[in-house]
């Protein structure tokens, strides 16, 4: 069993900043990958960033230049600072973890969630 403990949403204006984190705790074997979806009122999640355990990272096109994706391994817990903020970043922002089974397959576990809102 696997828990992702999610921090660091609110409320923010245009413009503005704000740090999520996602710690994951439990029976983990191996992680190959940490990341964050996000997904709005009567929308699709998507994806905003991930981070391989090797280090590559990809972002959605809407958030590259302005939100950084970070892991810390020893700790499996990945953040995502996010700056410039936009009313369009308003979402719930979820964070997962890909991690190998002992049996070599991977399995991916999501948080509950945290709110991240824009104003204008």
């Amino acid at each position: 069993q696997v828990q992702l403990a999610e921090s660091g949403g609110g409320l923010v204006q245009a413009g503005g900043s704000l740090r999520l984190s996602c710690a994951a705790s439990g029976s983990i074997f191996s992680i190959n990958g940490m990341g964050w979806y996000r997904q709005a009122p009567g929308k699709e999640r998507t994806l905003v960033a991930q981070m391989s355990i090797s280090g590559s990272t990809n972002y959605a096109e809407s958030v590259k230049g302005r939100f950084t994706i970070s892991m810390d391994n020893a700790k499996h817990t990945v953040y995502l600072q996010m700056n410039s903020l936009k009313p369009e970043d308003t979402a719930g922002y979820y964070c997962y973890v890909k991690r190998i089974l002992a049996s070599g397959s991977f399995y991916t576990d999501w948080g509950q969630g945290t709110q991240v809102t824009v104003s204008s």
